[in-house]
């Protein structure tokens, strides 16, 4: 899973970034800092897994990751070169969903771009420039595909003619590529391999001060705003304080849980984001335990078994025979997967199974 940050400069962004992957990214109260990405890789906090590592005394646990590219600010006219111009485009192109900082805190200290706190002004500004990227893309590849269609010689041609154009009066209207859809699955499957910077899934982080930590933002009307936009785009947001969070980083877990209490909260702006990225992607772990490894899997919801085995190996879906299976939890109380299995609780499923989160597999396969 790969995130693309995003935000106009003195957001936070490049901060929230630092606390998030400890990758000591640039930020300052300047805007254009973050000159290239940065990239950091980061650990899927998950508590099943330590368990599960205990459980089978193994060697090594290995967590799921996400991958995190810090992009530089945008501003009004990005996508006409203004700033870094269009320098931001591909790096966001590579990324399954973007995560938006918005700013919702005053401080007379850190100046904002624009004058002034406006989230939804914030927003539609670098909606705006990612929706005419998506134009400038969408007037190429219809220049490509008219002549073919109007001719009438290629029927493919017309088809795709007719989705890019509804596309683009669609974008022309100020709305985003996500919020249309198409009632033909191939239709859709073409609106998606168009790989649009406005039909990526969005998550909005409302940068908060600390003191609007305790009940999530709640009485911060910058928030509400945040929230409402979201609302109207089918997007997920979470409340975060990235000096908080900066702050987090450099504890030790013990110390995290004190300073959790002091706050008022119980999960770090991470856990928040993760379980966000999880819930707007469709995404889902499983977990494989032994003396060797514990290791969690990131998978679709809705996969099924031998598309779940491939995950770990290619062979292991092409020989797939069947999937011994028992959820965590309940192997955790049996104490033993012998117990377990006296108990009759491992069952052996086949190929049409449908996996599910939390799921300990072992998978059966001859190649």
């Amino acid at each position: 899973m790969k995130l693309g940050i995003v935000g106009l400069p003195n957001v936070g962004k490049s901060t929230l970034f630092n606390s998030l992957t400890k990758a000591g990214a640039e930020a300052a109260n300047y805007p254009f800092c973050t000159i290239d990405p940065n990239v950091g890789v980061v650990a899927v906090p998950d508590e099943r897994l330590q368990m599960l590592g205990d459980f089978s005394h193994s060697k090594k646990v290995t967590p799921a990751t996400v991958e995190f590219v810090d992009i530089a600010g945008l501003v009004k006219g990005a996508s006409k070169g203004e700033g870094l111009g269009n320098q931001f485009l591909a790096n966001i192109r590579e990324c399954d969903a973007i995560v938006h900082v918005v700013r919702c805190f005053e401080d007379p200290n850190v100046i904002h771009v624009d004058g002034s706190i406006d989230p939804r002004r914030d927003i539609e500004t670098i909606n705006l420039e990612l929706l005419f990227a998506d134009l400038e893309v969408l007037d190429r590849r219809i220049a490509k595909t008219a002549k073919s269609a109007k001719s009438g010689a290629d029927k493919n041609a017309k088809r795709e003619y007719d989705i890019l154009r509804k596309i683009h009066d669609w974008l022309e209207d100020g709305r985003l590529c996500i919020s249309l859809h198409f009632e033909d699955e191939e239709d859709e499957a073409f609106k998606e391999s168009l790989d649009l910077l406005t039909d990526k899934p969005v998550i909005y982080a409302a940068n908060v001060a600390d003191e609007d930590l305790a009940d999530d933002g709640a009485s911060n009307p910058f928030v509400a705003s945040v929230r409402e936009v979201a609302k109207e785009q089918n997007a997920e947001v979470f409340v975060v304080s990235a000096e908080i969070e900066q702050e987090i980083s450099e504890l030790s877990d013990e110390e995290k849980k004190d300073f959790f209490e002091d706050l008022g909260i119980t999960k770090s702006g991470l856990e928040k984001l993760i379980t966000a990225s999880y819930h707007i992607l469709g995404l889902q772990s499983f977990l494989t335990t032994g003396e060797d490894e514990t290791r969690a899997w990131t998978i679709p919801i809705g996969c099924k078994a031998p598309q779940a085995a491939g995950k770990i190996h290619t062979d292991f879906e092409r020989g797939f025979i069947k999937a011994e299976v028992i959820n965590y939890q309940t192997l955790l109380d049996c104490g033993s997967y012998a117990a377990a299995r006296d108990k009759g609780l491992v069952r052996m499923e086949g190929k049409d199974y449908v996996v599910k989160d939390g799921d300990v597999i072992l998978f059966r396969f001859n190649v």
